[in-house]
């Protein structure tokens, strides 16, 4: 069920986050950045655990928080060398159209990338916790 044909339609769509348990699609976004990662986590961890999750863009922000999902694969149509080495560290099995050499916003690296840089999925998910209810606060 889970595989490049599902890869496609999933890019074919307007979602950008869907999270399935087995078969089952438990979740799906439509927000923007990590915002449908960190409504997932804050909902569904740790009840659901050993997810599959389908994602817009993976970069290592994001693979910091697919460890805090507990997520065993993650397909997306781009990701980044530093988002595979932090899967391949954690052990979560990926599946990615292309590979990118970071993931930018404009011209410059993007501010989550620069936020996740040398930090733990812990201190990672806290540090942009704290952003979102900042950025919620004004």
């Amino acid at each position: 069920m889970h595989g490049s044909k599902l890869l496609e339609e999933f890019a074919g769509s307007r979602d950008a986050l869907w999270v399935y348990q087995g078969t089952k699609l438990i979740f799906q976004s439509r927000k923007k950045r990590l915002l449908p990662l960190l409504d997932y986590i804050k909902a569904f961890v740790p009840q659901a655990e050993g997810v599959i999750i389908y994602d817009r863009v993976v970069g290592n922000a994001a693979a910091l928080l697919l460890k805090k999902a507990l997520c065993l694969t993650v397909y997306s149509p781009v990701a980044s060398q530093a988002a595979v080495q932090s899967l391949e560290k954690f052990g979560i099995s990926y599946h990615f159209s292309s590979i990118v050499n970071q993931i930018q916003v404009g011209d410059d690296i993007c501010p989550m990338e620069k936020l996740a840089e040398g930090k733990s999925p812990d201190e990672f998910y806290q540090a942009v916790k704290t952003l979102v209810s900042r950025a919620k606060a004004k």
